[in-house]
């Protein structure tokens, strides 16, 4: 293993070493986990699995409004206003 430095806020600290705690584990342990999960799914994406992902999202999303393309600025305003 290679030793890295990292810098955590004291609630991140505290929350891991209380997770570290309960679930009997390093805190080196519990950073090491989602790095690894990262890891499993950042790799390259083929362009097979990457059109086919596109594929899938195609008519997913419907906001209902038949004037997007014509007023699509004041759509996402509006959007950013719920927010």
């Amino acid at each position: 293993m290679i030793r890295t430095q990292v810098q955590l806020t004291e609630e991140q600290t505290q929350a891991r070493k209380e997770m570290a705690h309960r679930e009997q584990t390093s805190m080196a342990e519990l950073i090491r986990q989602p790095i690894d999960r990262w890891l499993e799914t950042a790799g390259p994406i083929s362009p097979a699995e990457r059109r086919r992902r596109a594929l899938a999202a195609v008519g997913k999303f419907h906001s209902g409004k038949s004037d997007v393309s014509e007023r699509h600025d004041e759509h996402l305003d509006e959007a950013f206003d719920q927010w």
